[in-house]
């Protein structure tokens, strides 16, 4: 079976092409799903897909330089493969599974397979050596393959913007079926239920984007959040007595310092410097432009954990 083009990519603003990939799964979001996503967990997907917020909208440098890099990697692997590739301006749907979604970077011309275009710092050149292959791109790519019938995958790869290698990866439909499993339950467990996945290991950032802001209900926790809750408190006690002695120390070197800019000891140097910078005058700014003032205030909500024993 064929795979089915969801739309034509080529006039596409980067804004429409973020909400078609909200319609379903795409490669970039298996690895995060199937846990294999050092930089984004199956929660930061579950939000991407059920909220209207574009939580691509600040993008980052690598991922910046990664498609700017794109047409040069494609390039280079031409040069040194001696294959031939084509643009696929399309955002691809599996047939069985429409909520699979491929949007590959080329086709490889006479072959049924695909080219998927990386880049990656020097840091990161371990993760390519020999035959190795980071696990989130080998599951990205399978899933191209599913979504597609593709035979095989090539992965090209600049290293640090200094080397250039190429990979193939042959068809695993063992994995495919693993694939297509993990994200069936995702799609249909989560997202259409709109109930979040159990994550482990959840950030800051995460947990406040996918609950901005409370409802003004009252619940009743389970009894083994109390000790969840104890050892917060304590914890939040301990830091507010470290940050005391801390300041106490502090205030005792300042003292022994006094007008001194630097004091040694045989295995410590303290400094004690006066250092500038520049602030906005907050009264002035109040009561001498008012009207500017009004202008760029803005508001802003967050939530804030309290907890109190009762």
């Amino acid at each position: 079976m064929e795979a089915i083009a969801l739309c034509n990519t080529k006039d596409l603003s980067h804004s429409e092409w973020l909400n078609k990939r909200k319609q379903g799964i795409g490669g970039s979001d298996v690895g995060a799903i199937m846990g294999f996503n050092k930089y984004k967990s199956a929660l930061d997907v579950y939000i991407d897909k059920t909220t209207e917020e574009d939580s691509e909208q600040d993008i980052s440098e690598a991922a910046y330089w990664g498609t700017a890099l794109e047409d040069v990697v494609a390039k280079e692997f031409e040069k040194r493969s001696g294959k031939k590739i084509r643009k696929k301006n399309a955002i691809l749907q599996h047939p069985k599974y429409p909520y699979m979604l491929a949007n590959i970077d080329r086709e490889v011309i006479g072959e049924k397979a695909i080219l998927e275009c990386k880049t990656a710092s020097t840091y990161l050149a371990a993760d390519w050596k020999d035959d190795e292959i980071p696990p989130s791109y080998i599951l990205q790519v399978q899933h191209y393959l599913a979504v597609t019938g593709y035979d095989k995958a090539y992965i090209a790869v600049l290293i640090g913007g200094q080397k250039f290698l190429y990979k193939e990866i042959e068809r695993d439909d063992e994995l495919i079926d693993n694939i297509i499993k993990e994200i069936k339950e995702f799609w249909e467990n989560c997202v259409l239920a709109k109930k979040p996945p159990q994550s482990v290991s959840v950030s800051k950032d995460t947990i406040n984007r996918l609950f901005k802001i409370d409802n003004g209900k009252s619940i009743n926790l389970d009894s083994v959040y109390n000790t969840d809750l104890e050892t917060l408190q304590g914890l939040k006690n301990t830091i507010k007595r470290l940050e005391k002695e801390k300041e106490a120390i502090e205030t005792k070197i300042k003292f022994a310092l006094g007008d001194n800019q630097i004091g040694n000891t045989n295995s410590y140097i303290a400094s004690w410097k006066n250092q500038s910078r520049k602030s906005v005058d907050m009264d002035k700014l109040k009561k001498e432009f008012r009207d500017a003032y009004e202008q760029c205030l803005k508001t802003s909500t967050v939530r804030v954990l309290r907890i109190k024993e009762i």
